[in-house]
């Protein structure tokens, strides 16, 4: 893939259903982000990296965006906050692969919000214990993502509730870009971050907070679920079979309407790591003191795999939901709110 320009000619507008109108992304959403939420979210270090083996030679310095520190345990309540604030939302439903349904209900908790969180099968035991410790409600439906997307979309229309997805949303999208704010503040001498990619909300974030920088900005993907990867190779969204991955928050079947555009006009590169590599990065860290869970690993697994480089990167350390702190999480919790699951 070639470096993207500088800077856009215009603002990146975002797709989405058919009926449905998205205004146009750009940097200065994520901007009014940052000002929403300041008061919400922590603003996480960049902790020292390690080291590359042939650092004598090469001189290249990794730093790590320790979105793990980040209160909820993963970058995902930036871009609830966002959305959650700037829509008064009091009842909200969304499909989550546990760590944006956990900082949801974090977030409900505290502003005195209903949240409902659908989780497709083989989602976390702990992260669902948390969710339901937390006060939110969950409901459990059988496939993969999509399937759950579906239901979460169902129910937010029967119910009347706000739908907030964990990542096809513009103010969700907007919030997760706060990452990149963060760290070309703190690392303005960066030349590439490496980003997990999911359902690609914290990737195309990243690239609208990067536009008029010239960082490089790399996605991360789990080899058995290359969604975004594909889908730039076909020039077109396109959507895989459930895969599977040690990485449980990266599972997503095919990009997000919102996020492919930005990801398409801004992304430098593209790669995929194996569960091996992200099982190794992941233990890279635990030696570090840093409690990383897969997903949380994965950017890492993609800057092990660069090897060789010159100057600083950045890699986002993006969860710390370990099933030890879930567990831990869980204990320190305020009682929950009666809930149902099905």
């Amino acid at each position: 893939m070639t470096t993207a320009p500088a800077a856009p000619a215009a603002p990146v507008a975002s797709g989405g259903p058919a009926g449905v109108v998205h205004v146009p992304l750009g940097p200065a959403d994520v901007a009014a982000a940052a000002a929403r939420i300041a008061g919400h979210v922590r603003r996480t270090p960049l902790l020292p990296g390690p080291p590359a083996p042939d650092r004598h030679r090469t001189g290249r310095r990794l730093l790590l965006k320790a979105e793990h520190l980040q209160y909820g345990g993963s970058f995902k309540l930036r871009g609830a906050a966002n959305a959650v604030l700037a829509l008064g939302a009091r009842r909200i439903v969304t499909g989550s692969s546990g760590n944006h349904g956990i900082a949801l209900a974090r977030l409900a908790a505290a502003l005195g919000a209903e949240v409902t969180v659908v989780l497709a099968g083989g989602a976390h035991p702990a992260k669902i214990a948390l969710i339901r410790a937390l006060g939110g409600r969950t409901v459990g439906v059988p496939g993969g993502v999509a399937e759950r997307d579906a239901r979460a979309r169902a129910l937010a229309e029967e119910t009347g509730a706000v739908l907030v997805p964990s990542s096809d949303h513009e103010l969700v999208v907007a919030g997760q870009g706060t990452v990149g704010l963060e760290i070309l503040a703190e690392a303005p001498d960066a030349e590439t971050v490496y980003v997990p990619t999911g359902g690609g909300g914290l990737l195309a974030g990243v690239c609208l907070a990067a536009y008029g920088h010239p960082v490089r900005v790399v996605g991360v993907e789990p080899a058995g679920t290359p969604r975004y990867a594909r889908s730039l190779a076909a020039g077109h969204p396109v959507r895989l079979a459930p895969g599977d991955t040690v990485a449980d928050g990266l599972r997503g079947q095919q990009p997000g309407a919102v996020p492919y555009p930005v990801i398409r006009d801004r992304v430098d590169d593209l790669v995929t790591v194996s569960d091996a590599e992200i099982l190794a990065a992941a233990a890279l860290l635990r030696r570090r003191g840093i409690e990383a869970e897969p997903s949380g690993a994965v950017a890492l697994a993609g800057a092990m795999r660069a090897g060789r480089g010159t100057g600083r990167a950045v890699a986002v350390v993006s969860g710390g939901n370990t099933s030890a702190a879930l567990t831990a999480a869980a204990a320190a919790a305020t009682p929950s709110r009666t809930h149902c699951t099905t």
